[in-house]
């Protein structure tokens, strides 16, 4: 495939607004030393959005959040609409991390809440999927993802289907530190892409942006670009080192 890669970082809930943004400098300085194709995101905690709208004005680094409401206004104490994020300049948006799912109880059926509500404001979703250690040990792991695509995917039209980015992460290897081998995060990419392509058909499943998430850093970056259905990478913890992140930006093409 020949579409550019995305590698996004999601900052989680770390940094301060000012170590944020000193980390934001230092990784757009390098961007910008770096000859690639490659497509950058950022998703640094909601009390940095703004800041970072003005910093990333003239950069081709795209703006983040790392969660939305299913809901665009009202009393819903504590959460963050798509209309509010999109004032901010927001283009991408992640929906159903492991984290939200396995601290804060979403389901696939809120995801796709969510993502009908990003999609009505033209922000992009980056939707996580991925099967528990428990699933791949008793050999469930593509039930439990074809599951996850489709009672979401399959409910979307085939003109919103492109906007979607999916990003595959086997919830065992985040922040563990372990890693599926590239050739395991390849047959998941595969299968996914295939699972899309009985619903909307190959040309587009081709479309659709799938990423790997899962401990990622410079020194397993390589490998994993490298696989032929892989497009890309969701980052956590290396993505708040600049020359980790950008390492894996140059890894990616």
């Amino acid at each position: 495939m020949n579409k550019p890669k995305l590698v996004a970082g999601n900052w989680k809930m770390n940094t301060t607004l000012s170590e944020g943004i000193a980390l934001l400098e230092s990784i757009i300085k390098g961007v910008k030393l770096l000859k690639t194709n490659t497509k950058i995101a950022i998703a640094p905690p909601f009390t940095h959005l703004s800041e970072f709208r003005k910093a990333l004005k003239n950069t081709d680094v795209c703006l983040a959040a790392q969660n939305v409401s299913d809901k665009l206004q009202g009393a819903f104490t504590g959460e963050i609409s798509a209309l509010m994020l999109k004032e901010l300049g927001v283009k991408k948006a992640i929906v159903a991390h492991s984290e939200r799912r396995q601290y804060f109880g979403e389901t696939n059926e809120s995801a796709l809440f969510k993502i009908k509500t990003l999609l009505k404001q033209d922000i992009h979703p980056i939707y996580c999927v991925g099967e528990l250690l428990e699933d791949r040990e008793r050999e469930r792991h593509f039930e439990v993802v074809e599951e996850q695509i489709t009672t979401v995917l399959y409910q979307l039209t085939e003109e919103k289907l492109p906007k979607l980015t999916i990003a595959y992460e086997p919830v065992w290897a985040i922040g563990t530190g372990k890693t599926a081998t590239p050739e395991q995060a390849n047959e998941m990419h595969e299968f996914i892409r295939a699972v899309i392509a009985k619903r909307f058909g190959e040309d587009l499943a081709g479309q659709v942006m799938i990423l790997y998430g899962g401990s990622v850093n410079s020194g397993n970056a390589s490998a994993l670009m490298a696989q032929p259905q892989i497009d890309g990478a969701l980052v956590g913890g290396a993505s708040l080192k600049a020359e980790e992140f950008i390492a894996i930006i140059k890894a990616a093409g």
